[in-house]
């Protein structure tokens, strides 16, 4: 049977982004025939011991205590779990000085599916036939916020400025205020901090001139912390969230251990939190109980920030030191690439300018040496056509995960080293 799909069906029932090159993944993998990868595309975080410990002892908690019936075998409400939103604003309100109140929470299935709300409660045509844009200040971010709308052309995003070291073959994105455009045609406002894939910390100025910028319009500014601090604290340069009235700081528990769960949390306007609440009950009602359940546990002992700063973060830490070191012994450096400054998230972003191919032959070719990576085209979502000429950028990176071995990681740079050599003496270097 082929059943006919709405408009919004064709959106929805295709891959986007990464999911797509995700596919292709897969089936690399499966046909194999026992050649071994180093597969460093996953954005799975690892499993480490302490932390499916936390939330072993928190099951066990959870399954121990009289409310275990109420969690698992009751409906709740649309807004979250009790203890979860009371442990989350008693967290926030100590550690930062805020005055929350439980009606500036919300706990979504996952950060996703908040930015899915999002989008299609703010962005989009109004009632009034008005097209409102989703806008991404600096690209490239994060690849789902391509597939988040149900009107894919309301996604905008901004090229950013660029600053290169050229002797330490690292560069680094800003936002480009002289292009960046917020208007009353501007529904909302998106980014990840840090940045899912180049690991990029917006500044807390950069966010106040955007967030001031957008209050004129009375815009709403959604910063994607699912690296960010108190928990999974995946940066590795000072940073703490950014708030303002309107700012929605929203968060993932899955970088934290609990990708399975599928755990987002809103703190903000409790005007913005109540738009989103309405649109998530008619969506899905509620997120798992279970999961915010186990996560109240950990929130409220103390111990899920205590282990996000102790074992989440050096451990990620440590394999980019790994992976940069083993980058700078395998690439050539007479050749222009540049490593994106390793401040926060799971992932490394590698700019090879002037590449003489595009950044998915990249990827193919480096396959058939054994490595998998993230060709960077897919991070681009919202680029506009009229903004300029195409620009080459876009077809000259790679997305490189730090969940592999240390060895995984030096041998995978090596092969890199050997390839893009190759590729730079074989053919014609773009002018």
């Amino acid at each position: 049977m082929t059943p006919e799909l709405t408009r919004f069906g064709e959106e929805m029932s295709h891959l986007t982004g990464v999911r797509a090159i995700m596919k292709d993944i897969i089936e690399t993998l499966q046909a194999g025939q026992g050649q071994q990868f180093i597969n460093l595309s996953a954005g799975n975080p690892v499993i480490l011991p302490e932390i499916e410990q936390l939330w072993r002892d928190c099951t066990q908690d959870l399954l121990a205590s009289s409310e275990y019936g109420n969690v698992v075998c009751r409906y709740g409400t649309s807004q979250g779990y009790e203890p979860l939103i009371a442990a989350i604003k008693d967290d926030f309100n100590q550690r930062y000085g805020l005055e929350l109140s439980d009606r500036h929470i919300l706990i979504t299935p996952g950060s996703q599916a908040l930015y899915f709300l999002a989008a299609n409660a703010f962005g989009g045509y109004h009632t009034n036939g008005r097209m409102k844009d989703i806008v991404l200040p600096l690209s490239p971010d994060y690849t789902g916020y391509g597939g988040i709308s149900l009107v894919p052309e309301a996604v905008r995003a901004y090229r950013p400025t660029i600053a290169v070291d050229e002797a330490a073959h690292r560069f680094r994105y800003r936002p480009d205020f002289s292009q960046l455009s917020i208007t009353a045609d501007t529904g909302f406002v998106l980014f990840s901090r840090p940045c899912n894939p180049s690991g990029n910390v917006i500044s807390a100025e950069d966010v106040r001139s955007i967030a001031d910028l957008a209050a004129v319009h009375h815009v709403p500014v959604l910063v994607d912390s699912a690296y960010a601090p108190p928990y999974p604290a995946l940066n590795f340069t000072e940073m703490e969230p950014v708030f303002g009235d309107n700012i929605l700081h929203c968060m993932s528990l899955s970088k934290a251990g609990l990708p399975g769960e599928r755990l987002g949390i809103a703190i903000g306007d409790p005007a913005i939190i109540n738009v989103l609440e309405c649109f998530q009950t008619n969506f899905c009602i509620h997120s798992s109980r279970y999961g915010q359940a186990i996560a109240a546990r950990a929130i409220a002992s103390g111990e899920l920030a205590r282990l996000a700063e102790q074992v989440i973060r050096p451990y990620y830490q440590d394999k980019f030191a790994v992976l940069a070191a083993a980058l700078d012994r395998a690439l050539p450096q007479s050749l222009p690439w540049y490593l994106h400054n390793g401040e926060g998230a799971i992932f490394a972003w590698l700019w090879f300018d002037r590449l003489p191919i595009t950044d998915q032959e990249l990827y193919q070719r480096l396959k058939q040496r054994g490595v998998i990576v993230v060709p960077g085209n897919p991070f681009f979502p919202g680029l506009r056509p009229e903004q300029g000429e195409p620009w080459p950028h876009t077809r000259q990176c790679l997305r490189l995960s730090l969940t592999a071995s240390h060895a995984d990681l030096t041998t995978a740079a090596q092969h890199l080293g050997a390839l893009v050599a190759e590729v730079y003496q074989t053919q014609a270097v773009p002018a």
